[in-house]
């Protein structure tokens, strides 16, 4: 069985477009996060859509309340300004629970006891190759749930069948994954009892209306799971643009620890929030020229239906 997704603007119809900001409170926005931000932006506002704002701090160990309040502060600096929120995850769990609920009532949850050293073990990939989960625990007896049970507290995982679902990136184009072979179960809540970001993203995005998702192609990979668990919970599918990362040097995208990519460096260095826009625009393909503007500025050359053919690399840019 294959579910194919939305080409790029079929998700919305004649539904008004809602993007969205997501930032994790981990850290400081950096180059990377602004160019994500602001490619969201532009394809909503391109549409005569709105933007959402949540704030993803589902890992509440390494999200921080004055990281939370400095992403919004460095939005409105940048002049990236949200029509809606902030969300907090963190408030959401009723709502992940009760999803968490139903997939359970359809039998397609179950404990797992593995350790990461147990996954590293069984899986061993490659460099750069995702490890598939084996099914070490999907198929335990009650005894044996049981019995381990009293040693460690399990993660809960979702029980995926041998299909392909498919779907048409308005970046990347057309990528399938078969679920059983290409990620195998995977997690919906975490031994801890925190819900799952593929759970959590699923649920938030449909109650929040946001039907376009532009983000980085890191996570085209986990696109047809959160696919899955949208058609196993009734829920639309948006319309999905991985954009390229920034990297520091090849295959190493800009992180929250590279200072000089820092938003407070960034500003230094460019001056003003104009020039700084208008440099990753220019340097990423969201625009033809590297001129200082504003995102209402930048809204008058976008031409969302060539930005597949505009970015500088569908996959990686260096930052310079």
């Amino acid at each position: 069985m294959e579910h194919l997704g939305p080409r790029p603007g079929e998700a919305i119809g004649r539904d008004p477009v809602v993007g969205r900001f997501a930032p994790s409170p981990t850290g400081r926005m950096h180059a990377g996060n602004v160019f994500a931000a602001l490619a969201a932006w532009l394809v909503a506002k391109s549409q005569g859509g709105r933007i959402v704002l949540r704030i993803e701090d589902l890992d509440q160990e390494r999200s921080k309340p004055a990281y939370a309040d400095a992403a919004q502060r460095d939005f409105e600096a940048l002049g990236l300004f949200w029509d809606e929120g902030p969300y907090f995850q963190h408030d959401r769990e009723d709502a992940y629970r009760a999803a968490f609920d139903e997939l359970s009532a359809q039998g397609l949850v179950y404990p797992c006891f593995c350790t990461r050293a147990d996954l590293h073990a069984a899986s061993a990939p490659h460099r750069g190759e995702k490890a598939v989960y084996p099914g070490t625990c999907r198929d335990l007896t009650d005894t044996e749930r049981a019995c381990r049970a009293q040693k460690r507290t399990p993660a809960q995982r979702l029980r995926v069948s041998d299909e392909s679902v498919s779907l048409v990136d308005s970046v990347q184009g057309p990528y399938s994954q078969n679920l059983a072979q290409d990620c195998g179960d995977f997690l919906v809540r975490r031994s801890d009892g925190a819900f799952a970001y593929q759970l959590a993203v699923v649920v938030d995005d449909a109650a929040q209306g946001v039907n376009s998702v532009v983000r980085g192609v890191d996570l085209l990979c986990s696109t047809p799971q959160q696919m899955h668990l949208q058609t196993l919970l009734g829920l639309p599918h948006p319309a999905y643009a991985h954009i390229p990362l920034l990297v520091a040097e090849r295959d190493r995208r800009l992180s929250k620890r590279d200072c000089d990519a820092s938003l407070d460096a960034l500003l230094s260095r460019f001056k003003t929030p104009e020039a700084l826009l208008g440099h990753i625009a220019g340097l990423t393909g969201l625009a033809p020229t590297g001129d200082p503007a504003t995102p209402e500025e930048l809204l008058e050359t976008f031409d969302l239906a060539a930005l597949p053919d505009a970015l500088a690399d569908p996959v990686q840019i260096l930052w310079r």
